[in-house]
């Protein structure tokens, strides 16, 4: 693998890591929530000065040098009709949200680790949306001892209740009682067979640490 691709790797599993952030627009920052949508684009909910906005910056997961920081580009869309799953899509990831606006972000350009990237390259859509639902409700519906032994290999936690609420090539979404906990996949999963044995080989860790075989696996 190039240098190049490995960096735009690198990138595109930090975004899908970081869902919580900062949005800048028009001198004003306020925190701000997104998921990532099958298309690469992102969703949130949108204040209304938000939207009227032609200068927009989103930093994930703050405005720090080691932070990723984004030009997007605002597009206001409505909860019903063709984007009525992407504004559920939000909500089965973070809840209720404050406003009831709501937006699709698209990345313009990226800076992440001293590298620019093409917002493009950022965008990478989901090989696996066609078959995420159904992975995840095959998970969630007979795999929660595993989905909890995997949270505790990447994250240290012990959650009671996980849900697994996405799947893409790059790893795991998992909600928790709090947030959502990141569990990547390396080397990528490629088909929904391959999205149940990445998950059991995360556990699989953890079921080792407790013998003292194997350190659990870092969330980078």
């Amino acid at each position: 693998m190039s240098a190049t691709k490995a960096a735009i790797i690198e990138a595109r599993e930090y975004l899908r890591a970081h869902l919580s952030g900062i949005i800048g627009f028009d001198g004003e920052y306020v925190p701000i929530k997104v998921v990532v949508a099958p298309d690469g684009t992102l969703v949130a909910p949108a204040m209304v000065a938000m939207l009227r906005s032609f200068d927009n910056a989103l930093f994930l997961p703050d405005e720090g040098d080691d932070s990723m920081h984004m030009q997007i580009t605002i597009e206001e869309i409505a909860d019903r009709g063709e984007h009525a799953a992407l504004c559920d899509r939000w909500r089965i990831y973070h809840g209720e949200p404050e406003d009831v606006r709501w937006a699709r972000l698209s990345i313009d350009a990226a800076k992440f680790r001293g590298r620019m990237f093409d917002g493009a390259v950022m965008m990478e859509p989901n090989a696996l949306a066609s078959a995420e639902a159904q992975l995840c409700r095959e998970i969630n519906g007979g795999m929660i001892d595993m989905l909890k032994a995997a949270v505790a290999a990447v994250a240290g936690l012990e959650v009671e209740s996980p849900r697994l609420v996405g799947i893409d090539p790059l790893g795991f979404d998992v909600r928790g009682r709090f947030d959502v906990v990141r569990l990547p996949a390396n080397p990528p999963i490629t088909d929904e067979e391959d999205a149940i044995a990445a998950l059991e080989e995360i556990a699989g860790v953890a079921g080792s640490d407790d013998d003292g075989a194997a350190d659990a696996p870092d969330q980078g």
